[in-house]
C-alpha cells in the first residue's frame, strides 16, 4: 500500500530551485510544497520537524554542513509523514540550535553531515540534558571510518558513560510501521548508479576511502534502554526526502521503498517512547 498510495502522490511535492535566505541561513519559503491547515487549539498535539543548526563545520570535510538538503528535505518529509500516517504534523519545520531554550519543546531533532561537526561545551550540555529528559536526536547523511570516528568522540564527550551500539535489524524501529526487510542504504541522488543487468549502486565514496558499502544504524540508550541517539551512518535519508521531482527512478527505488519508510518508523519510535 505505501508504494501505491505514494506512487500516486510522487509529484505533489516538487522541489523547485532557488529561493532567498536570510543572512543566517534561514528560509521560511516552501518552494512549491503544498501547505495544510492545523488545528490552532492543539499546537501541542503537532510533531514539529527540528533540524539543528551548528556552526562548527569550518570548511572542513564535504558539503554543506547542517545546511544540507535544507529546507526541502524537511519540507517533504514532513508532507509524507502528514499524508501517510495518522501523525498530526506542523507543515513549517524549524530551525533551532542546541543551546536554544525552545529544544525542550520538541521532542525530535535532526543533525545532518556531521562529520566535521565539533560540539562546543554549552552544547555538549545542552544535548546531554535534552537527551536524558526523553529527546531524540536522529543523526544523518556522513559517510566513511574517518567521518564516524569524529561522530562517535563528539557523542563520548555527550555521554561518557555510554557507547554506540549496532541496532538489529530485529529491533521494533525497523519493523513498526513498515516492515524493512533490510537496513535501507541511501546515497545521494548524484552518486546513485544503475547497473547494465539492473543492479543498484546504493553507497557514495567516503573522502578517507574506506568501505562504505554497508548502512550501518547504531544508538545510544538511556537507563531503560530507550533509544536518546539513532545514527544513520553511511547512508542519506535527507537526500531521499529531498529529491522528490528530480528523478523518477531515483524517487521509485530510494525515496519511496528505503527513505521514507525508514523515516516514518524512526519518527513514530521517537513519538511513541
Amino acid at each position: 500500500m505505501f508504494l501505491v498510495v505514494l506512487g500516486m502522490i510522487g509529484s505533489g511535492a516538487v522541489a523547485q530551485r532557488g529561493r532567498w535566505w536570510r543572512g543566517d541561513g534561514i528560509t521560511t519559503d516552501r518552494n512549491g510544497v503544498p501547505d495544510w491547515e492545523v488545528d490552532e487549539q492543539f499546537p501541542g498535539d503537532l510533531f514539529t520537524f527540528v533540524r539543528i543548526k551548528y556552526d562548527s563545520y569550518g570548511g572542513r570535510g564535504r558539503g554543506g554542513g547542517w545546511r544540507t538538503d535544507y529546507r526541502d528535505s524537511d519540507l517533504n518529509f514532513s508532507l509524507r509523514l502528514q499524508q501517510l500516517t495518522s501523525m498530526k504534523v506542523n507543515p513549517e519545520p524549524i530551525v533551532l540550535e542546541l543551546t536554544d531554550e525552545r529544544l525542550f519543546d520538541y521532542p525530535f531533532i535532526y543533525i545532518i553531515e556531521p562529520g566535521s561537526l565539533v560540539f562546543s561545551d554549552a552544547e555538549v550540555a545542552a544535548l546531554r540534558r535534552y537527551c536524558l529528559n526523553g529527546g531524540f536526536l536522529m543523526v544523518d547523511d556522513f559517510w566513511g571510518d574517518s567521518q564516524y570516528e569524529n561522530m562517535r568522540r563528539e557523542l563520548k564527550r555527550v555521554f561518557p558513560d555510554r557507547d554506540p551500539f549496532e541496532v538489529p535489524l530485529s529491533h521494533e524501529i525497523f519493523h513498526n510501521v513498515y516492515d524493512l526487510k533490510e537496513k535501507p542504504q541511501v546515497p545521494a541522488i548524484n552518486a546513485a548508479r544503475r547497473g547494465m543487468r539492473g543492479e543498484v549502486g546504493s553507497w557514495e565514496d567516503a573522502p578517507d576511502g574506506s568501505d562504505t558499502s554497508e548502512a550501518h544504524y547504531r544508538a545510544i540508550v538511556d537507563d531503560e534502554d530507550r533509544i536518546m541517539v539513532f545514527i544513520c551512518h553511511n547512508t542519506d535519508l535527507g537526500d531521499g526526502w529531498e529529491r522528490e521531482g528530480e528523478n523518477q527512478w531515483y524517487f521509485e527505488e530510494f525515496s519511496v521503498k528505503k527513505a521514507y519508510p525508514m523515516g516514518i518508523n524512526i519518527v513514530t519510535y521517537a513519538m511513541t517512547h
